[in-house]
């Protein structure tokens, strides 16, 4: 098996000895702030403190979104927050239904169907809610992009507020407001909120200026924490402080259908603890899953529900969903890596056949892209030659760019840089199957792009104490723009190893003279799978953290990386 290219960040050591000894630190953990970006005291000082709030009147149309919204409330208008179907999208909707239900305000909820309506607005939901008498659309984690449906719901009689986070390179939409942080004349300090953190921001800035109902804002902070570790933004500023407060939440249970989604999960106990891992790979692919295969507005109703028995028929129905979409998804991927494995492997892969489903295709992009470490678009082409498909990226190739140079190509496209979707007539797609490879075989033979694996620094085992794992605790959460400390150990001496389960890899090793260590690496099998022996001195790339057994803390490497020692990888 073979090992990844470690790439240690280096550090200023002056800027790491003045963090040392101004915050009483290790230097170890100085290094660590050092690599996040955080150079001043003052700002490492505020991510190992308790993290406050931006203003959220800094947010562009801010103003003009509340005052809307207070007329609505007072005038008892019919208004309905319209949000995208995945986590993001369903929380955001959540937290504004929960919030201004809780001001008495007539609220309703609309998901558009995966399938059947597509990403974003829709000119025939926007007629139907119109004549439902609907006054007043809010959007969630959509809208950026809908001039046409916008200039419609003008046209009806509607006023349109967009909350979203979806990059443009054009016009802003006919909207009254439109709160979306990459607004070049943006003067939000962070640009990092997804469509749920900007919900909460709404309500944040009209408890401010109007007043609350009886929903407490920090009751909202688990379905923030939802929307942020589930979209892959940033665990930056202020996102830290949602994702860590949200967590308590969770792990609390407090909202009665997070508590049956746990349960269908296998999530049971008062004391089990919920990580950002736990929404990532438990609740969030559940909660996906209803609008994967089915209606996404299940996923509300299991968010903002009060009934138990309703939250639990509902936390059903979705493990149900997410079992069918798991079988979907490993027959659909089976057939994506017969198509690679037919040809050389291009720069970029792209792959398309009639008859996937479209709300798996993003996953099994995903899986393509982490085997293969290739950009990858997967398109579900449906029985009228369009094709519809979502895109996934190796760090540094900015997929957002890469799909504007291709716009000649598409009908429509829109995401992030990490992670887009794509809309394209069957008969452009080997033009842009050409063109997409070209630019990612470019990117890669300037990048030199391999599968890597990023080390904050290198320690010595006697560095690795219980002060230190105390300190790492003070900058969790863990994730997406604050990544899970990782530290490189040189020179090991393995004392014994062993295969545990079927195919984890415990070890007992030792620098020089020190006291041993246990060390687990999961996925990795035996130590002849990885080409090594009980007496080859190893360098491991490893994260230290408190193993709970029997009643006792000891620390633990959990293992990320091995190799011999001295081998540069």
């Amino acid at each position: 098996m073979k090992s990844k290219l470690w790439v240690i960040r280096q550090v200023d050591p002056v800027q790491r000895g003045l963090l040392s000894q101004a915050l009483s630190i290790s230097s170890v953990t100085a290094a660590l702030l050092l690599n996040r970006g955080v150079t001043s005291v003052n700002q490492a000082t505020a991510w190992m403190s308790p993290l406050r709030t931006h203003d959220p009147f800094l947010i562009p149309d801010m103003e003009s979104a509340i005052d809307r919204l207070y007329r609505a409330m007072q005038r008892r208008e019919v208004v309905c927050f319209y949000g995208d179907y995945d986590v993001d999208g369903m929380s955001a909707t959540s937290i504004y239904l929960s919030f201004f239900r809780g001001l008495g305000a007539e609220v309703r909820a609309y998901v558009p169907h995966r399938l059947r309506e597509g990403y974003g607005l829709n000119e025939r939901a926007v007629r139907t809610l119109a004549k439902e008498g609907v006054s007043l659309l809010v959007t969630s984690d959509c809208g950026t992009t809908s001039h046409r449906e916008i200039s419609l719901a003008n046209q009806l009689g509607i006023d349109v507020i967009v909350t979203d986070h979806h990059q443009s390179d054009g016009e802003m939409p006919p909207a009254l407001a439109v709160m979306n942080p990459h607004r070049p004349e943006a003067r939000y300090p962070f640009h990092g909120l997804c469509s749920g953190g900007l919900a909460y921001k709404v309500a944040q800035a009209y408890d401010r200026k109007y007043g609350a109902g009886s929903v407490p804002l920090e009751s909202l902070l688990d379905l923030v924490a939802l929307a942020t570790i589930a979209d892959v933004v940033p665990l930056q500023d202020e996102n830290r402080l949602f994702v860590r407060e949200g967590l308590a939440h969770i792990s609390r249970g407090t909202r009665c259908g997070i508590r049956a989604l746990k349960h269908v999960a296998g999530i049971t106990g008062i004391s089990c603890e919920c990580t950002a891992e736990t929404i990532a790979f438990k609740l969030g692919p559940r909660l996906n899953a209803a609008g994967r295969l089915d209606e996404a507005i299940k996923g509300v109703r299991l968010l903002t529900t009060e009934s138990e028995r309703e939250a639990k028929e509902l936390a059903e129905d979705l493990e149900q969903l997410n079992r069918a979409r798991r079988e979907l998804e490993a027959e659909i991927l089976q057939e994506a890596l017969a198509q690679v494995e037919s040809r050389a492997l291009p720069g970029g892969i792209v792959l398309y056949a009639r008859g996937w489903h479209l709300g798996v295709v993003g996953i099994v992009a995903a899986r393509i892209m982490e085997r293969f470490h290739r950009p990858t678009v997967v398109i579900a082409v449906n029985e009228q030659g369009i094709g519809k498909g979502s895109a996934r990226t190796v760090p540094g190739f900015d997929l957002y760019q890469t799909l504007a140079a291709c716009r000649d190509l598409l009908m429509a496209f829109g995401g992030h840089p990490s992670a887009a979707g794509v809309t394209i007539q069957e008969a452009r797609l080997p033009e842009f199957v050409e063109r997409f490879s070209a630019i990612a075989e470019t990117w890669i033979r300037e990048t030199q792009s391999v599968p890597m694996l990023h080390v904050d620094s290198e320690v010595r085992l006697n560095e690795v104490t219980l002060r230190l794992i105390r300190e790492i605790g003070t900058l969790h959460p863990f994730g997406a723009g604050n990544p899970e400390p990782t530290f490189v150990v040189k020179g090991l001496d393995i004392l014994n190893a062993r295969m545990v389960g079927e195919k984890h890899l415990k070890m007992t090793v030792r620098q020089g003279g020190s006291v041993p260590f246990d060390g687990i690496g999961f996925g990795m099998k035996s130590l002849e799978d990885r080409g090594l022996s009980l007496k080859t001195p190893i360098d491991v790339a490893c994260t230290p953290e408190l193993n709970h057994w029997n009643g006792y803390d000891r620390i633990q490497l959990r293992i990320r990386d091995i190799r011999a020692a001295g081998r540069e990888s």
